[in-house]
């Protein structure tokens, strides 16, 4: 089915952005995960680099149709919607820090909400994904989730 690899890709290509953008400057990053206040700071440089790697990781596996991809996607999807939720719910006014580091003209919370639409239309496309493939929809190949 011609979309279930549209929205495969677009997936992909979207992980994989932010994956590479974040590689690119992960001590700006580390800034940014930093900002959350989640992590010992012992951790936060080891999150800047493991987090977009993992997100290489699983646009590579989407690309190429292998199992696991759709999976990793999911896990990392609702890891990032759990931290921006928590965000808006403890009023933090920081950058998502997705794509790198955003406008600094955008409104408080900016960046949180937008961030939270575009994981949300993402997730919409993973849960897509899932359904079409448990409902009988051809994969690509034996591996293609």
């Amino acid at each position: 089915m011609v979309l279930r690899v549209l929205v495969r890709l677009a997936l992909a290509a979207a992980f994989f952005a932010a994956g590479v953008v974040k590689l690119l400057n992960p001590a700006v990053f580390a800034v940014t995960v930093g900002a959350f206040g989640l992590l010992p700071d012992q951790l936060v440089s080891v999150l800047s680099v493991a987090l977009p790697a993992l997100e290489i990781v699983a646009a590579v596996l989407l690309a190429l149709g292998r199992r696991g991809g759709l999976e990793l996607t999911a896990l990392l999807l609702c890891c990032f919607v759990a931290v921006l939720l928590y965000a808006l719910h403890m009023g933090l006014d920081v950058d998502c820090g997705c794509y790198g580091p955003s406008d600094v003209q955008y409104k408080a919370f900016g960046s949180i909400r937008r961030a939270l639409w575009r994981d949300a239309a993402m997730l919409a496309g993973v849960a897509f994904l899932f359904w079409s493939g448990r409902m009988g929809a051809r994969p690509l190949n034996r591996t293609t989730t």
